[in-house]
């Protein structure tokens, strides 16, 4: 049986390497696609926070001549106030337009109030949907509230009270973050593509054995063969395993690489992304390739063309990818439990690894173990749909 397995197997193997469709999608749309297009995104998105960080924040502010201090203010800190002259509608108007990025207005009454020891007045015109301006309005925002509280204070001082009155809790943050473990939340989603390449990388080889046989006709030749069936789709099986291993490796290895000319330094962030960290995110996630490729050869087998199984595998490739969203999305920790569950479970493991962080034997073996025998089962399931003769139908 093993010769028989191991002839379909070179065979399928030969065959879908000279296919330029399979080779395309397996090995460039879904290895080299992924990662150029998370370090493009992500170096766009980091330039763009920098020069954020360290450009000089300008204001617009209409009504300046109400609030002197607060304009010598906005200077002592590197800020540039922008004299203009706007109504609130205006102003409004300006912001959603693109014309201003930020407008600060300050009313009529904000003298006379502040004077009085009131609290007073003024409007901050930000547009939250502009991602680009986000990050200049939150300093702002800060710029503000700091000149809000040396208002405070000073006012206290006149009264002669300490300011540190007012501050009955003095609260000091010890951020326990390494730059490994704050980069593991930029590349949080680096599983979810290894994920994505790994199965695309098998996607077409699933199809083409099992309902590209039978749109071909070439399916009940093959099944006529003195070769058990259980030795032929095992050999399918086994020949998607290979193309959706060396996808996911070729992802890895890739991300490796690109990851090295993203500047996270600059954030105070660090890639734990060695080739120490590929081979061990290699050995956790590829537990699901069996898995994996005995899910696409099951749900192929139904379909009776390759439009048919590209419809259906399009939809059903989702399943093993929503508990990682879900994960990413939501925050959630590893656990024992939470081990028994399939690419949930590899996803965690993996950035348990990104962050620097030990994985304990037992959440190692469960999850492959688990992983494994589900595997184990869609497969033999795979091996009884083409033991019936319902299948040449």
């Amino acid at each position: 049986m093993m010769s028989a397995v191991a002839t379909v197997f070179r065979k399928e193997v030969l065959e879908n390497i000279r296919d330029h469709r399979v080779i395309l999608s397996a090995f460039f749309f879904g290895v080299l696609l992924a990662p150029i297009i998370f370090a493009l995104t992500a170096n766009i998105t980091s330039k763009r926070v920098a020069q954020t960080q360290e450009e000089p924040l300008e204001i617009s502010v209409s009504g300046a001549d109400r609030a002197p201090n607060l304009l010598a203010f906005f200077e002592e800190n590197g800020a540039i106030a922008k004299r203009v002259e706007l109504s609130a509608d205006e102003a409004m108007r300006a912001v959603r337009s693109g014309a201003e990025e930020l407008v600060l207005i300050v009313p009529e009454d904000y003298p006379s109030r502040l004077r009085a020891g009131e609290p007073a007045p003024i409007e901050l015109v930000v547009d939250t949907a502009n991602t680009h301006t986000s990050g200049n309005a939150e300093r702002a925002r800060r710029l503000l509230e700091g000149y809000s509280r040396q208002l405070a204070a000073l006012r206290l001082l006149v009264r002669g009270i300490d300011p540190d009155v007012i501050r009955p809790i003095a609260v000091q943050t010890l951020d326990v973050a390494t730059p490994a473990g704050r980069a593991a939340l930029f590349l949080g989603m680096l599983t979810y593509f290894c994920f994505m390449s790994m199965l695309v990388g098998g996607f077409y080889l699933a199809i083409d054995t099992t309902a590209g046989e039978r749109e071909r006709g070439s399916l009940e030749p093959l099944l006529s063969l003195p070769v058990s069936r259980a030795s032929l789709i095992v050999g399918k099986m086994l020949a998607t395993s290979s193309f959706m291993a060396v996808s996911l490796l070729l992802t890895l290895v890739t991300f490796g690489i690109v990851l090295r000319f993203i500047p996270l330094e600059r954030f105070g962030m660090s890639a734990n992304f060695g080739w120490e960290v590929v081979a061990g995110i290699f050995a956790v996630m590829v537990a699901f390739v069996p898995l994996g490729a005995a899910l696409m050869t099951v749900v192929a087998s139904f379909t009776r063309s390759n439009r048919e199984a590209q419809s259906w595998l399009s939809v059903v490739l989702f399943v093993p990818l929503a508990p990682i969203l879900y994960a990413q999305l939501s925050g959630t920790k590893a656990s024992a439990a939470l081990m028994f569950v399939p690419s949930l479970s590899q996803h965690l493991l993996g950035t348990n690894l990104l962050r620097g962080d030990s994985i304990p034997p037992l959440h190692f073996v469960i999850s492959a173990g688990t992983t494994l025998a589900l595997g184990v089962l869609l497969a033999l399931l795979a091996v009884r749909l083409y033991e019936r003769e319902a299948i040449l139908g």
